[in-house]
């Protein structure tokens, strides 16, 4: 009697052939992390952070910690403000000179204990206190700041790209001894992000061109893909992630590697049902150890034909595996950042002016519970042939509240799909025993489905027996 062993989970495949794909890739998994390694656990849920300064959406968070390594100040843009928490645990205020552009976006960058900012429409600001910006004189309004080679360069509105001058955040001079400077960033389109990878500072623009500058030279790396969305763009260990209307890439400075082929149909399909064309202008996203989170709306993949709403793209780095999430309250903004007690802290804002910390302990999504799911096809490498499934055996933790359902059939046709439950998992252990009315076909799906608000599972492996029905 044949014998399939799915013991070794990996992450969600849309890319290749599901008649091709290995029996322990996922076709769905929604809300799920890779703990322990080869099995698939709940993630954590998330509490509010803070309060809310005004209602207005969260366009923007991040972090400075001073150089006594102890002042540390959280920075949130919404509506026309910006606002800073001190340590993270003070209350949400308005700092000095921080009336910034209507629904602005800000960057920041930090030169020689000096924080600097800018939001595309007005002044670029600086301040060493934390708590009151100064307009920067002669820097430009600017779209993107970062440091580089201990100076501050400023993306201008348009392809012009300004430097301040050496180890000086708030000299923007010309003459004498200063050699703030400039330079033309050719080609169509405006510059859009800065974004530092091997000691090379990327400029790109809004049409998709990048050019490479090394403190001497411009080189022309137009043949790449840059982001679409600025706000898409964050690193890890000095490796960059973004999204395009490809997919979502990888940059470590020699070329950006398309790295999301897993999810291709949640990206683009035939069926016009991924991520929506203009969401790829706005995506924002951002690293949290080591997972890349991203939020891309609404979308659905042409092959399981299932929809998830506030879908957030998560691609493990160290894995190499990408997954989704769906949180109640659909990020508009991501900061990951070491709190006061050296803990590595994710924070997100919604449209509403509320941020959230998410924690790996917390069960709910702020009191709301998180519904995950599991999709798997199993045809043992034999689609050509009918199968009598007799028996699955599905192995969790103990205490577990999941439920397991199985259809069988012989397409991929979502409305085919009856869906017969197995039964109760709390023991750790499920066994069920297929009907002679619900055992025929060629492939096996399975489903398993928790919506809890007080507890966790882990969802380690099952086991498949079926006969081979004879032509």
């Amino acid at each position: 009697m044949p014998v399939v062993r799915v013991v070794a989970t990996s992450g969600i495949n849309l890319y290749v052939n599901p008649l091709a794909r290995r029996d322990g890739d996922l076709l769905r998994c929604v809300n799920c992390i890779s703990d322990p390694y080869g099995a698939k656990s709940k993630r954590g849920g998330y509490n509010t952070f803070l309060g809310t300064p005004d209602i207005s959406q969260v366009n923007t968070l991040f972090s400075w910690t001073k150089n006594d390594g102890t002042s540390l100040f959280v920075y949130r843009a919404s509506g026309s403000a910006l606002s800073y928490s001190l340590q993270g645990t003070g209350a949400w205020t308005l700092a000095g000179n921080g009336t910034i552009g209507a629904s602005a976006h800000v960057g920041h960058a930090i030169l020689n204990d000096t924080l600097v900012i800018c939001d595309g429409v007005g002044s670029t600001r600086h301040t060493t206190n934390g708590t009151s910006f100064t307009n920067t004189t002669l820097a430009p309004v600017a779209v993107d700041v970062e440091m580089y080679q201990n100076r501050i360069y400023a993306n201008g509105t348009a392809s012009t790209l300004f430097y301040s001058t050496t180890n000086d955040a708030t000299n923007w001079n010309t003459s004498g001894t200063s050699d703030s400077s400039s330079l033309n960033v050719p080609g169509e389109g405006k510059l859009l992000k800065l974004i530092k990878v091997s000691d090379k500072l990327n400029a790109t623009k809004n049409s998709g061109l990048m050019f490479k500058w090394d403190g001497y030279s411009l080189i022309d790396a137009s043949s790449y893909l840059g982001p679409s969305s600025p706000y898409s763009v964050d690193k890890v260990e000095g490796y960059a992630f973004w999204f395009n209307r490809l997919g979502h890439f990888g940059y470590g400075g020699a070329k950006p590697q398309l790295l999301s082929n897993a999810i291709q149909s949640q990206v683009y399909n035939s069926s016009g049902s991924a991520i929506t064309g203009s969401t790829f202008d706005t995506i924002s996203a951002g690293v949290h150890k080591y997972d890349y989170l991203a939020s891309v709306g609404t979308t659905t993949d042409d092959i399981t034909g299932e929809t998830i709403g506030n879908a957030i793209v998560k691609y493990d780095y160290q894995k190499n595996e990408y997954l989704n999430w769906s949180f109640a309250n659909n990020p508009t903004a991501y900061h990951s950042y070491k709190d006061a007690n050296g803990v590595q802290q994710l924070i997100f804002g919604d449209a509403n002016g509320q941020c959230y910390q998410y924690s790996g302990t917390a069960t709910t999504d702020n009191g709301s519970a998180i519904e995950s799911v599991m999709e798997f096809m199993i045809d043992d490498g034999k689609p050509e042939l009918e199968k009598e499934f007799e028996w699955i055996d599905v192995f969790f933790n103990p205490g577990n509240e999941c439920r397991v359902s199985v259809a069988v059939g012989d397409t991929f046709s979502k409305a085919s799909k009856k869906w017969v439950d197995v039964g109760d998992c709390s023991s750790g252990h499920a066994e069920f025993r297929f009907s002679a009315d619900t055992s025929r076909g060629r492939i096996l799906f399975i489903r398993i489905s928790e919506v809890s608000k007080n507890s966790k599972f882990v969802f380690y492996g099952m086991v498949i027996t079926y006969r081979e029905v004879k032509r």
